[in-house]
């Protein structure tokens, strides 16, 4: 049973995250300093005398005898976040509580086998397209494409062997790492040749900056993001219910059974959806809502509040746990985030603390443009042809309330 959480404690987390300060009815006043360094996530990448360290150490070896790393980047404030080669993976994201004390914030696994065998995409680099694609198929400039049904009549996070599956060529770049994979024409069904990097990198202040970057020689449709699973109370410490989230999002792309969107933009208001103020992740997840039914819980994609055309590096999301203190914030320069509550974690799978994970035990912010989007005209595009430079960028920034 978890410990209960002071009044005062959790008033004074909430007000990191309430905008406006509007606290569910409750008035709250914020001073200009309630979101310090933290609030500028783009501040110190690479800057000389940040004091982050990147190390490497043997992860361990896949059947095939390919040998896979892993690199911890460290700062000198108690973050540190762990990478592995195969499928760009963030096994561990430390951080500190409120009382400094350091805990892993990412479910994962403590082994190599584990992420080969049974991961349901733990903290990997998903792609060629992330998320789902209605029955395999998009068309493209007269073309039909056909791409491997893994979701039941869906194809979901590029296939059978996405982005998360390969081994990725690293680099060390100045704090943080830099990732690169040549994904073929052709590659489960994608046309193509695209040349993909990814670098994370870890800031003095305790951001975590992921930026996309990739080109192709064929005209293609690309949809990149990471699949790390947060819990802020720390990795196998329970759910999340208690986990308050704000989302910059009035609308949201209902799904049909199969979990494709309808093409439907809807307004969250009145609906469990509505996270536009601070809202306990669990408070409605048990409701009788159509929506909730089909997935289980929350597993949608939020349309952020922005200019159409818009995408330029944006607060999207806070969440704060009021048990710790720990304060997650999210920016990005996508249209969309997925909001997924680990439905199918089904206490099969064990995490580096030796628990094993259950429905609701994380929740993901899977930044992105929609899914199906090939299918859906009226959606952001997908596209990328030879003339283009895909970019993105998300940064998932760290604080506990009260910690210094």
């Amino acid at each position: 049973m978890r410990p209960l959480v002071s009044r005062s404690k959790f008033f004074r987390a909430l007000a990191w995250i309430v905008p406006g300060g509007a606290l569910l009815g409750v008035s709250v006043v914020l001073a200009v300093m309630a979101f310090p360094a933290a609030a500028s996530p783009t501040h110190n990448r690479g800057h000389k005398g940040d004091g982050v360290t990147v190390s490497k150490a043997p992860y361990g070896t896949l059947a095939d005898g390919t040998a896979i790393d892993q690199y911890t980047l460290a700062n000198q404030h108690g973050m540190t976040v762990k990478i592995i080669t195969y499928g760009g993976i963030v096994t561990e994201i430390d951080t500190p509580d409120r009382h400094g004390k350091i805990a892993n914030v990412a479910l994962g696994f403590d082994n190599l086998a584990d992420y080969v065998a049974k991961s349901p995409y733990f903290g990997a680099i998903i792609g060629r397209y992330a998320n789902r694609i209605a029955k395999g198929t998009f068309t493209l400039d007269g073309t039909t494409y056909h791409l491997p049904i893994n979701n039941g009549v869906n194809s979901l996070h590029g296939g059978i062997m996405g982005f998360d599956k390969h081994v990725w060529s690293a680099t060390v770049v100045p704090d943080g790492l830099k990732l690169s994979y040549t994904s073929v024409d052709g590659e489960e069904g994608y046309p193509g040749t695209m040349k993909v990097d990814v670098t994370y990198t870890l800031t003095s202040k305790n951001a975590l900056r992921i930026d996309y970057h990739a080109t192709t020689d064929k005209a293609t449709i690309i949809n990149l993001t990471n699949h790390t699973y947060f819990n802020l109370a720390g990795e196998g410490s329970g759910d999340v219910f208690d986990q308050v989230l704000w989302l910059k999002a009035h609308n949201y792309t209902p799904v049909d059974a199969t979990l494709i969107p309808t093409g439907v933009i809807a307004p969250v208001a009145g609906t469990p959806f509505d996270f536009t103020k601070p809202t306990a992740i669990g408070l409605r997840i048990r409701e009788a809502d159509p929506q909730i039914v089909i997935a289980q819980g929350y597993d949608h994609n939020f349309v952020i509040d922005r200019p159409a055309g818009d995408s330029s590096l944006i607060l999207i999301s806070k969440a704060f746990d009021p048990a710790s203190g720990r304060v997650l914030k999210t920016w990005t320069t996508e249209p969309g985030v997925q909001l997924y509550t680990g439905n199918f974690l089904d206490g099969t799978l064990v995490g580096p603390s030796h628990h094993t994970y259950r429905q609701g035990d994380a929740f993901t912010l899977e930044t992105q443009h929609y899914p199906d989007s090939p299918n859906e005209p009226a959606f952001p595009s997908t596209v990328l042809r030879p003339s283009q430079t895909f970019t993105s960028t998300t940064v998932y920034a760290f604080s506990a309330d009260g910690h210094k």
